[in-house]
């Protein structure tokens, strides 16, 4: 008799993995490898006026902020006209860095469990200074050394990645509000276990191998898995992803799936029939369908421009603030870092007012999860909109926009009893170019009735997200971070919210 076939990369590497590890046998050990990561390391960040930045110079006449290089990235204007939504024209400043940057995580198995290759780093924005990232994260410019610095650690095997397994290879965007058009390949490289490419595989000062078990319960620490990381995790596949479960499936058969991520609650188990239920309230062909609608029917007119002429903003020498006080400011830092590519820099950084609101409305349709989706456009799209979480919003802004504006579901999320909300934990954005951006995630459950074919928000499956997600452009960096915040809870272990 032969030997039973063993399960592809693809499927092991998204099934429910255990929580102890080849590194750690569990978190706390974790925790203490990254304090001592910590106290061997520093980053020390201060403001400066956006004049005081060396390498960096504002056109007198634009009043445009580029890099003496030509690279990395300027800070320009935009004058955006939108046909949808409450407020039809606007201008604010971009980070316009059109570059494609790599964000990658390298993934191994040990004893037959595989693990992420994570890396403790600094960044100037982050909330907390010390964030785990992928094993990769770096800009064109930076990992051409145009700073003249060192080399980026393990990124030939996502440049030439011909020796190992590419699980996942896809361009995804950034922020639409503060990017214009940015994008960054994610990937996903599994290393074999045994051969030359394993046996060159060492472990650098910062990096350490967690489960993704692990991963997903570091999830629930505040300001600790940073952006760039979750928006790679969000492109892992599912387990079983080619796996239909139709609507008259056998009891059989949804039990046993039930039984095989080890659901044992009723949300559990309509979000272990969510990960693989193809069809769920709206087919994939009437989603896609949707979003090319919205896509055509938004006229977005975006025209990028001088810093001198931004409407309602303005520029006291040292930063770029809205009159209002609200939005963002842009902002000057001078950086020194020990273990970077480079000792010190200075750079400009967009800093957001307030703490955000980002959050998945869910509910049961017929027993399989689904998650309720919004069309959102944003200025800095490719293509004019992409699907965003239910939610995504920084409150205060409302208070100096027409009452109309306010965000629909809003409400609904913030007044959440305590034993709907599923997940809750606050998370950095992107430190390299955001300063102390921090949202609030939230995945909520909710007992709204299904929505109208029309409009601007549709229910989908973790399936559909995930099968989406294999492609460029639709789902948003929020949403992206969320899918990965909801596919937590069903690997990792219980735990107090908000308890870290």
């Amino acid at each position: 008799m032969s030997a039973p076939s063993r399960p592809s990369a693809r499927a092991r590497i998204a099934e429910p993995l255990s929580i102890g590890g080849v590194q750690f046998a569990d978190v706390t050990e974790f925790h203490r490898w990254f304090a001592g990561v910590a106290d061997r390391t520093h980053m020390t960040v201060e403001r400066l006026g956006l004049a005081e930045l060396t390498g960096w110079a504002q056109d007198e006449a634009t009043g445009i902020i580029r890099h003496h290089s030509g690279k990395f990235f300027s800070v320009e204007s935009l004058d955006v006209r939108v046909t949808s939504g409450p407020v039809p024209q606007w201008s604010q400043p971009i980070i316009n860095q059109p570059e494609v940057g790599i964000l990658g995580i390298l993934i191994k198995d040990f004893d037959g469990v595989p693990h992420c290759l994570m890396q403790a780093k600094h960044e100037p924005g982050n909330h907390n200074g010390l964030q785990l990232s992928p094993t990769v994260q770096a800009t064109k410019s930076n990992y051409t050394r145009v700073h003249g610095g060192r080399s980026v650690p393990y990124l030939d095997y996502f440049r030439n990645p011909a020796a190992a397994d590419v699980i996942a290879d896809t361009r995804q965007s950034e922020q639409g509000s503060w990017f214009y058009r940015k994008r960054n390949r994610n990937m996903i490289v599994q290393v074999p276990e045994n051969g030359a490419a394993a046996d060159d595989l060492t472990l650098e000062d910062g990096f350490c191998w967690l489960t993704l078990g692990q991963v997903y319960e570091l999830l629930r620490v505040p300001d600790l898995v940073n952006m760039d990381a979750r928006t790679v995790l969000a492109c892992l596949p599912f387990a079983g992803v080619d796996v239909v479960v139709s609507d008259n499936a056998p009891a059989e058969q949804t039990a046993c799936l039930t039984s095989a991520v080890g659901a044992s609650t009723d949300f559990e188990s309509a979000l272990a029939r969510s990960r693989v239920a193809e069809r769920g309230l709206h087919t994939t062909g009437d989603v896609l369908s949707w979003i090319t609608d919205t896509r055509i029917r938004t006229d977005l007119h975006a025209e990028r421009g001088p810093l001198a002429e931004l409407r309602g903003w303005q520029h006291d020498g040292a930063r770029i603030f809205h009159e209002t006080g609200r939005f963002f400011d842009v902002i000057g830092v001078g950086v020194d870092a020990g273990g970077r590519e480079i000792a010190s820099w200075t750079q400009p950084m967009i800093e957001q007012i307030g703490t955000g609101v980002v959050a998945f409305l869910v509910k049961p349709i017929d027993g399989v999860l689904h998650v309720l989706m919004h069309a959102r456009t944003e200025p800095g799209y490719t293509d004019v909109t992409e699907l965003a979480p239910t939610v995504q919003c920084v409150p205060q802004n409302y208070d100096v926009l027409p009452a109309a504006a306010r965000p629909p579901f809003l409400d609904e999320v913030l007044d959440a009893a305590p034993e709907r909300i599923r997940f809750d934990t606050i998370l950095s954005e992107e430190g390299g170019r955001f300063f102390g951006a921090r949202n609030r995630y939230l995945v909520v459950e909710t007992d709204l009735e299904a929505l109208p074919a029309q409009g601007d928000y549709r229910w989908l499956t973790l399936h559909q997200l995930a099968e989406l997600m294999r492609h460029s452009f639709y789902l948003n960096v929020q949403a992206r971070s969320l899918v990965v915040c909801l596919r937590s809870l069903a690997t990792a272990s219980p735990g107090p919210r908000g308890a870290y």
